[in-house]
């Protein structure tokens, strides 16, 4: 057997620690952080955080996925700078470490053009690695200054966002600036934007069956649907 597939075949969580690192402020993030009183929001913090710790202990295989990136990561470094100096900046640190390593994609088989230089995801841990697992899925998701990222659902997917860097609007409720947290329950209709002046980024968390977390099916909700629900 060739000696260099062989070690990379074996490649764990522990042997790579910026990887870890980076999973431990995700960590923090979820058990230091307010639930502002809501049930729903401590119970989703705690089976995050109960997964996460899961899969640590279980030392998973790393799996290199081919670096990319995507018009949008132009804008990685300055959102960056910002979430180094505001209230997640371990958060931001951490990901510097492995920023060559990340690999960025759409998640849509069909994006509007505009879109797809304002918007971009990177997993984690998940289904897609690099860090393998199965119930649980970490990413990012960095959005340009002035994006409008279309209406969405996730079904039988429970999702958080929590600021790292740039201000923004869900369903243009309120303005959440770095360290805040949305939950979106499944099925539940969303739509995002982001500030003019600075890019966005978002770190993520999707709590759900493995066969729904290896397969989403994202998709963005019919106009009509949206005209619909805003009373169009």
């Amino acid at each position: 057997m060739d000696t260099l597939s062989e070690c990379a075949e074996q490649v764990r969580l522990r042997d790579c620690p910026d990887w870890l690192y980076l999973l431990r402020e995700y960590d923090a993030l979820y058990r230091y952080g307010s639930a502002g009183g809501s049930r729903l929001i401590r119970s989703h913090r705690k089976r995050v955080r109960d997964s996460l710790a899961s899969i640590i202990d279980a030392n998973p295989e790393i799996n290199d996925r081919a670096p990319e990136k995507k018009p949008v990561t132009a804008h990685l470094g300055r959102a960056l700078d910002l979430g180094e100096r505001g209230a997640v900046h371990g958060m931001s640190r951490a990901l510097t470490r492995v920023i060559d390593k990340l690999t960025w994609e759409y998640g849509y088989a069909k994006v509007p053009k505009a879109l797809a230089r304002k918007y971009a995801y990177c997993e984690i841990l998940g289904p897609r690695g690099p860090v393998r697992a199965e119930k649980l899925v970490l990413g990012f998701v960095l959005f340009a200054p002035s994006t409008t990222y279309p209406q969405h659902s996730h079904k039988e997917i429970e999702e958080s966002y929590i600021s790292v860097a740039g201000d923004w609007s869900e369903n243009d409720a309120a303005v959440h600036a770095p360290g805040s947290l949305i939950l979106n329950r499944p099925g539940m209709e969303h739509r995002i934007t982001t500030g003019e002046l600075t890019p966005c980024l978002l770190a993520y968390a999707w709590t759900g069956s493995e066969e729904k977390l290896t397969q989403p099916g994202m998709k963005f909700s019919s106009t009509r649907k949206v005209r619909m629900e805003q009373g169009i």
